[in-house]
Order: C-alpha cells, then structure tokens, then sequence
C-alpha cells in the first residue's frame, strides 16, 4: 500500500510555515490519539501516520529531501518510514503536546495574581476628581530570606528527582512525554531549610497602604489601574496589577445618566400657575431657574454645562431639573374657601385642556356610558 502524500496527512500546503505544521499536527494527533480511541487499530494507524508526517516536515533537513524526491528521498533517514522505530518522535510528541500531557518548560519565577479592590465615592468626588488612600491586603516578597524561601545563610539545593530539570519523562506506551516534577513542582530546586518568616514559600502577607490618585469623570464601573501593586510573583517573578473598581454612592439630590445630571424640583401650585424664580442645586452651587406661569409636573429644564465632564474628555453635560408640582396639605378654612372660589371661576376647558381632553377620550372609548 503506497503512503499518502505527508502534506495531505496533516492537511496543509507545501508552503505551510512550522507553526502550521505545528498547529496541524496537533490537531490530527489529538483526533487519531490511541487514548481517544482504545482497540481502534484504524485511529492507531492515522495517528502514526500523521506522527511520520510531522516528523520529516518539521525537519529542515528532512522536509527539503521529501519535496525534491518524495518518500524515497526520506528512507532510512531518521524517519519513522522504512522500519524506523520512535526514537526521536517521543521528543516531537513532548515538544507539541507538553502543555496538554503536563509538561512544558521548567517552572521559574511566575508573575503575581492581580488584585481588585472596590472604592466607594461620593457623586462629587468622581465629578471633580480626588486623591484617596486604601489599605489592601496582599503577598509581599519575603524581606528576610528576599524571596527565595530558603532560611538566610543557605539556598535551595538542586532536585535530585529531575536533577535540576522541573520535568521528569514518563514512558506512555510506545512513546514517552515529559511531565512536571512533583518533587519540586517544575522549580528544579528544592529548600530543605526553609526561612521562618515565610516558611519556605517565599511571600508573606501584608496589608499595603496606597494612593490612588482618582481622575475627574469617573463612574461606576471605570477602573484604575496601579500596575505592580497587586500580589508579588512567585520564585522572584514580577508582581501582578492592582484594579481599582469604582462605585459611586447614590446621592440625595443628583441621578448621573452619563455626562448628564437629573435633579427633581418640587415647586407650590402656585408658583406653577402663576411662574416664578426658584433656587435649585447644582454641583458649582446654587442656580436661579426661571418656571413659566402654566408650568406643568415632569417639565424639564435644561441647564447647559451643569452636568459631568466625561474622564475621556470632551464637552461637558448637562443639568436636566424635573419639576414635580406639589399638593397643598394642611389647608385652613380660609384658604379652602378661597379654592372653591377659585374653583367656581374656573368652569370651562381653557384652564385644564388636558384634563378635559382625557375625559373626552374616556366617554369615547366606553361610548355612551356616563362617567
């Protein structure tokens, strides 16, 4: 039986880089994998067809003989063709499935996890901007044995298990793979005296005070980033970020929608019927807001360049005041004699044109029944 085309095995072209091959060759080893597919001797067979194939084309050499004369130019030639045994493919085999068989590079320093800490502001400190001190715990790097774990004086000593490597082969059938070390975790070194302080580990911990500088316009959900502050890597390794996530605190007057702020007005009927000058809030202070006679409850007031300058940049938003007209409480004789006056002059649709429309609406909607 002739042998398929090794380009065609691995389904790639003839220009295909070594990280084609690579990425090709590990996903037709991980379909055919006799582990996947136990007593079928097809998937064995296309599994080792596909390991020959990677074997010669991830070969300098090898890959130029096979594109000028084919199979023939392969032969004998280190192949896993021709009566070949394994020799060299269980060091394929690690190099590209390591990381999933548990091997991969020896261990070393490692970069420290990052940490996120939420900072509560009020409205006007995420407006304007403010400096705050937080109190994070984290994993320091130990001072007294400088990280290495080992008690001061001595050093960790070589692993005998894999004589210093962090891996160890195992032999898996008809090939072998290499795997972490679990006498010393992949490090390749061993601390038979640890430090006192740390115990060994090489990182204590400890609640940092840091300040973060806050700039103006942020919002729920921004985050800071102080890099290097979050917890410090393993074996020496650099330490991870600190995110700091910020929740505004809901405010007694303003709801931030945006670069824009909302503000409820209550006003007296009065004022509402007749207009007026009122006071309202704003972040800068107090502001006059004119309110047209007729004014009626939910109309918005816009006040320009009110609102929030967005922490990108930009324009900043506006202050939109909703006024809510209030009912009188608390009357007096007097003063309900005076509305039933009022009340008495009032007859007609001018002075409610919407409550007399409504109504309308309804004796049309439940036809002639009387309301």
């Amino acid at each position: 039986m002739s042998k398929r085309d090794y380009y065609e095995v691995l389904g790639v072209s003839k220009s295909a880089s070594e990280q084609e091959l690579k990425k090709a060759y590990r996903r037709v080893a991980m379909k055919y994998h006799p582990d996947r597919n136990p007593g079928d001797k097809e998937a064995e067979e296309k599994f080792k067809e596909a390991s020959e194939a990677y074997e010669v084309l991830s070969d300098e050499n090898k890959r130029a003989a096979y594109d000028r004369f084919g199979h023939a130019g392969v032969e004998g030639a280190g192949g896993m063709g021709g009566g070949a045994g394994f020799g060299s493919f269980s060091d394929i085999f690690g190099d590209v499935f390591g990381d999933i068989f548990g091997g991969g590079p020896r261990g070393g320093p490692s970069r420290g996890s990052d940490l996120r800490y939420t900072l509560e502001l009020t409205l006007e400190e995420a407006v304007r901007g403010t400096n705050v001190k937080i109190r994070v715990p984290t994993l320091v790097s130990c001072k007294t044995c400088d990280g290495s774990g080992a008690k001061p004086g001595t050093k960790p000593n070589t692993c005998t298990t894999c004589g210093g490597h962090g891996q160890v082969r195992m032999q898996q059938g008809f090939f072998s793979v290499q795997q972490t070390c679990p006498t010393c975790r992949g490090k390749g070194k061993v601390i038979t005296d640890p430090c006192g302080d740390c115990r060994g580990r090489g990182r204590v911990e400890e609640t940092k005070t840091l300040n973060v500088k806050v700039p103006p316009g942020v919002d729920t959900g921004d985050r800071i980033r102080l890099s290097g502050e979050g917890e410090a890597g393993a074996d020496g390794g650099p330490s991870g970020d600190l995110y700091v996530q910020v929740s505004v605190k809901q405010h007694e007057f303003f709801q931030r929608e945006g670069r824009d702020l909302y503000c409820e007005v209550p006003i007296s009927m009065i004022d509402a019927c007749l207009g007026g000058e009122l006071e309202v809030p704003t972040l800068d202070g107090r502001v006059k807001l004119k309110v047209p006679e007729g004014t009626q409850t939910g109309k918005l007031f816009r006040l320009r360049g009110k609102g929030v300058t967005p922490v990108r940049g930009g324009s900043p938003g506006d202050l939109l005041c909703r006024v809510t007209v209030e009912t009188p409480v608390n009357l007096t004789n007097k003063q309900k004699d005076l509305l039933r006056e009022l009340q008495a002059t009032m007859a007609g649709d001018k002075h409610s044109p919407k409550q007399s429309s409504w109504f309308e609406g309804m004796k049309n909607f439940f036809g002639d029944m009387k309301l």
